[in-house]
């Protein structure tokens, strides 16, 4: 029985992204603290320059302050990345770019709000999901989904919570995918096909790639995602394990009577080849229909010693 292959599965998404990741250039922590603490005693000495100098009143005071405050400001600019860890940087709500490169880092603007994210893998596991498979029997099924951020602006600025966002579209994609094939081939016409129960490959990588359409808006990468659970829902699950035991039970069956008729026609091959015993067609008759209850029968046979001819 061939696989068929997955298919790309498309939504209707738009393709349009406005938000990009951009490198934000930064300066060595350790250097920024060098030059912020070297600013110290300049500051000291403007304040007793203007103190002692015409430049009083309301301007020489204002200045002070100013840079006073520029300079408690300037310990925002500090910011500590670790590994497989991002921070996106805004200036008065516009996207100003983002710094990836691990270490201690000292921003020149100290306005800067900041936004921590995680590159680092994560999982999903989905509820339970009720649904009908294609032939319209109502299943459980539930996946379990590794992603992980690739794009920082994109996770943060294109959607509104990128972590219900993964819920959400990994649910619906797993939705989708259930209803496309039957959860096991029984029926005539899935014969050769793809089923959820017996093609775990196949429905895993289908899977992957509809997830990971619907979350590339999102910045996401989907790693892998596969089926976690899958069962009949609880009204048909009884009668469905009936349809498979009785399905078995007539495979078992068909191969106990093709190999009784095969150990009839060898005993009477040989019998025949090697003149034992002469028998015509009712003793044939009656022989072959002795020999098949032996060895069809579910039970043990009896057996019934006739010490006379066989005619009596």
């Amino acid at each position: 029985m061939q696989s068929m292959p997955p298919q790309q599965t498309t939504v209707s998404l738009s393709d349009e992204i406005m938000f990009k990741d951009r490198e934000k250039t930064t300066i060595n922590g350790f250097l920024g603290i060098a030059i912020h603490w070297l600013a110290v005693p300049g500051l000291i000495l403007f304040l007793f320059v203007s103190y002692v100098s015409p430049i009083t009143g309301f301007v020489g005071g204002f200045l002070q302050l100013a840079l006073a405050i520029l300079w408690f400001l300037q310990w925002n600019s500090y910011l500590i990345i670790n590994p497989n860890e991002a921070q996106a940087l805004q200036f008065f709500g516009k996207y100003a770019g983002t710094v990836q490169k691990e270490g201690f880092h000292f921003l020149i603007n100290p306005l800067y709000q900041k936004q921590k994210i995680s590159f680092r893998i994560r999982n999903f596991e989905s509820a339970k999901l009720k649904v009908n498979d294609v032939n319209a029997n109502p299943i459980e099924i539930a996946a379990v989904v590794v992603w992980k951020v690739v794009d920082a602006a994109e996770a943060l600025f294109e959607v509104d919570n990128y972590h219900g966002y993964v819920q959400i579209q990994s649910e619906a994609a797993l939705r989708a995918m259930a209803t496309k094939y039957p959860y096991d081939i029984i029926e005539d016409k899935d014969i050769g096909g793809v089923a959820l129960s017996s093609h775990q490959e196949v429905i895993a990588q289908e899977l992957q790639l509809s997830v990971e359409a619907r979350l590339k808006r999102a910045g996401i990468e989907v790693l892998e995602a596969r089926i976690s659970h899958l069962a009949y829902s609880q009204e048909i699950a009884q009668a469905m394990l009936r349809r498979q035991q009785a399905s078995a039970v007539v495979a078992a069956r068909s191969e106990i009577v093709k190999g009784a008729v095969g150990m009839v026609e060898l005993a009477l091959e040989q019998l025949s080849d090697k003149n034992i015993i002469e028998l015509d067609e009712d003793k044939k008759a009656t022989m072959v229909s002795n020999l098949l209850v032996v060895l069809c029968s579910e039970t043990d046979t009896t057996p019934v010693v006739n010490t006379g001819t066989l005619y009596q």
